[in-house]
């Protein structure tokens, strides 16, 4: 490990050991609320008011991130609500808002990547397979697959983890690897408190593993 990276590990413990339990229970708190948000507005809320609830928990996100310095977790939140709202909006607000969800979850990675189940490095090689490449956007599948490779080291039973990168082996022709990570990530263990979201996405990468399936 270079001295680089053990100075941001340093920084970052001695940050978080200068939070006092009482403060850093109440951004524990706010952090769920955002993740309990984003489970209800991506899989239970009305398709109609999708974009809009979604900006609305940006801007909550945005306010966790602000009153919580240090801490990784909010970040990671805010970035993928950031992520999400891109995708719901598309086009060039899309990109600019992607590019600010891929900040957001470098920052959060820099401060500790192991945060949340390797979440920041899960949404970063998500968002570097899903966005366009150069000249229009900063996608790049090599990059995405270094991501995902480091999420599935520190968590290789994560369902996210693991449909991301049978996404990106779909988007790269190689079926039949998709198909084997797929086939995990169905085999993942619940969350506790995320029944909406192990639900929904369950359901996507039933979807995922059918269209895979097609080209073998």
């Amino acid at each position: 490990m270079s001295r680089f990276l053990l100075a941001l590990g340093l920084t970052a413990a001695l940050a978080l050991s200068a939070v006092s339990p009482a403060r850093a229970d109440a951004v524990d708190d706010r952090v769920t609320a955002l993740q309990r948000g984003w489970d209800h507005v991506t899989y239970e809320g009305p398709q109609a008011t999708r974009l809009a609830d979604m900006a609305r928990l940006h801007t909550e996100a945005d306010a966790v991130v602000t009153a919580s310095p240090g801490r990784a977790e909010p970040l990671i939140w805010c970035g993928i609500i950031t992520a999400s709202e891109a995708g719901l909006r598309g086009g060039l607000t899309g990109l600019e808002l992607a590019r600010q969800a891929r900040d957001l979850l470098a920052r959060a990675e820099a401060i500790n990547p192991r945060a949340l189940n390797g979440s920041a490095l899960t949404s970063l090689g998500s968002l570097y397979a899903q966005v366009p490449g150069s000249p229009i956007g900063f996608g790049n599948r090599t990059r995405a697959r270094a991501y995902l490779q480091r999420a599935l080291a520190l968590a290789p039973d994560d369902i996210d983890a693991n449909y991301f990168m049978g996404d990106l082996l779909n988007r790269e022709h190689d079926y039949r690897a998709a198909e084997r990570v797929l086939q995990h990530a169905l085999a993942a263990p619940a969350r506790p408190g995320r029944t909406a979201a192990d639900r929904g996405r369950r359901a996507e990468v039933t979807a995922l593993l059918a269209e895979v399936r097609r080209h073998l």
